[in-house]
C-alpha cells in the first residue's frame, strides 16, 4: 500500500503523517509512506486544502487531521 501525506510541512501535516504511520503500524499493513510537499504535485491530486491523505493514488481525506480510528477506516483495503 502506498500512503502519501500531502502538505507543506506545517504542524498539522506532521501530525497527520505521524498518526497515519502509527495507524498503519498498529494494523500491520505493509506500506510505503511518502510526504509530498511540492505544491504543484499536491494540486495535481485535485487537493485544495492540506493536509491530505492519499492511499494508492486515491485522495481519502483533505483539509483536516482525522482521529486514529478514522484513519484506520481509510486504510482498510
Amino acid at each position: 500500500m502506498k500512503i502519501q501525506i500531502l502538505g507543506t510541512g506545517c504542524p498539522k501535516c506532521k501530525k497527520l503523517a505521524a498518526v497515519t504511520e502509527a495507524a498503519a503500524k498498529e494494523m500491520g499493513i505493509d506500506y510505503q509512506l511518502e510526504k509530498v510537499t511540492d505544491i504543484e504535485k499536491i494540486v495535481s491530486f485535485g487537493v485544495m486544502m492540506t493536509p491530505a491523505v492519499v492511499v494508492d493514488g486515491v485522495v481519502k481525506v483533505s483539509g483536516c487531521v482525522p482521529s486514529m480510528s478514522e484513519i484506520k477506516k481509510l486504510l482498510v483495503p
